[in-house]
């Protein structure tokens, strides 16, 4: 499995998480859990990709331009769950910064998977390609686990 494939497993998951959790409402259970796993898997998403597709691609000049925005967005949707964290689940507030990190993250995943990915895939080697989609899955798996 290359980095873009297991990329694209997470990014799945990313959506679903996100579009239940906009659909919830009060200080539920459901919403409490969704809030959970979806925090969960933006950061085990997020430090695993940084690692290796992120740092991988600064090495190059246009890596480095593509990078930065993405970096830029991942620290977006980070302010956004702390924002979340920091507010009472059943203020009308809470749900409209769900739907702005909702909006966020489809935005974000939307971008790599129709731009990002494609310049990338032109700067990465296919070996590298797959060589960095095992250490992703693995990076992946252990924040997954830690922080679960």
């Amino acid at each position: 499995m290359n980095i873009f494939e297991a990329l694209r497993e997470s990014h799945d998951k990313q959506r679903s998480l996100a579009k239940k959790l906009v659909e919830t409402s009060g200080h539920s259970e459901e919403r409490k859990e969704l809030f959970d796993l979806l925090k969960n898997e933006l950061y085990a998403h997020s430090v695993a990709e940084d690692r290796y597709l992120y740092i991988p691609l600064m090495f190059d000049d246009v890596g480095l331009d593509i990078t930065r925005h993405a970096l830029a967005e991942h620290h977006e949707m980070d302010e956004l769950v702390e924002t979340l964290e920091q507010t009472d689940m059943s203020s009308p507030s809470w749900l409209a910064t769900a739907k702005q990190l909702s909006e966020k993250v489809h935005h974000h995943l939307k971008e790599e998977e129709r731009k990002f990915f494609q310049q990338a895939g032109k700067i990465l080697a296919d070996a590298e390609k797959e060589k960095l989609g095992k250490q992703y899955l693995a990076e992946y798996k252990k924040y997954k686990t830690e922080t679960a």
